[in-house]
């Protein structure tokens, strides 16, 4: 299966950049020629590894500490971009998330509190300044990382799983906002993916999860960028308000 094409003269800004899958998408585009903007929360030394290994396209690659689900902080991050790059960015990857798993009868507020904020509130926030930028252009490409939690509401996980819904809802709206406009939105909904996220779970939980998976495997990171790289190139102009699941037949 070939790679989209090339990203050249591309702004790109993707949540969760530094590490798992955001990573992976940060990795791709920087290999396919775009300028990318890579947003992290509070793990300076992993975003410090991965400017390391993406030494080679160093000019091409920034590195912003903040936190999604403050609208403060991520106005002054787009403001920061946005002097840099006065003629808009052009690909939104939100992909920031976190998990504080509980069953709804012993949740602490502070917990569905916490996620909520940061994937969707954070995909608002981001979004939102995104439109505002891609506008100028009347070009843009927006592309959620979402989950299939949020359709088959795993036990324990009823913040995340709300969050997850919450984004396609996001997605679909504000694709009817802007596509006339030439900015495109969708969701990818990756399935269980070798990331930090997986690697937390009990041995038990992660067999069960693996006996899910028609493909028995679990999915690699670079599978799923290259996922959100073929919604972002100009080859998927047509591609709008839907979701792309890349679950290996979860």
């Amino acid at each position: 299966m070939s790679a989209p094409g090339s990203f050249e003269g591309r702004v790109a800004v993707v949540t969760g950049g530094t590490r798992g899958i955001g990573a992976a998408v940060s990795e791709a585009l920087l290999a396919r020629g775009a300028t990318v903007h890579a947003v992290f929360a509070r793990n300076e030394v992993a975003a410090a590894a991965f400017g390391e290994r993406q030494a080679a396209h160093r000019g091409r690659l920034a590195l912003h500490r903040c936190d999604v689900a403050d609208y403060a902080a991520v106005e002054g991050l787009w403001r920061a971009i946005e002097e840099r790059h006065p003629s808009g960015v052009h690909v939104l990857v939100s992909n920031a998330g976190i998990r504080r798993d509980a069953i709804v009868g012993t949740m602490r507020p502070q917990d569905w509190h916490d996620v909520i904020a940061t994937n969707l509130s954070g995909s608002f926030h981001m979004a939102k300044f995104a439109v505002q930028s891609m506008l100028r252009a009347r070009r843009g490409r927006i592309v959620f990382v979402t989950s299939p939690s949020g359709s088959f509401g795993f036990p324990g996980q009823a913040n995340y799983a709300a969050s997850k819904a919450g984004q396609v809802g996001l997605m679909r709206s504000l694709a009817r906002e802007v596509g006339r406009k030439g900015i495109t939105v969708n969701c990818v909904s990756p399935g269980f993916v070798e990331t930090e996220l997986v690697a937390d779970l009990g041995e038990e939980q992660r067999k069960a999860h693996l006996a899910m998976v028609p493909l028995a495997r679990f999915g690699r990171p670079e599978e799923i960028a290259w996922a959100v790289l073929a919604l972002c190139a100009d080859e998927a102009a047509y591609v709008h308000g839907t979701v792309l699941e890349v679950t290996g037949g979860l």
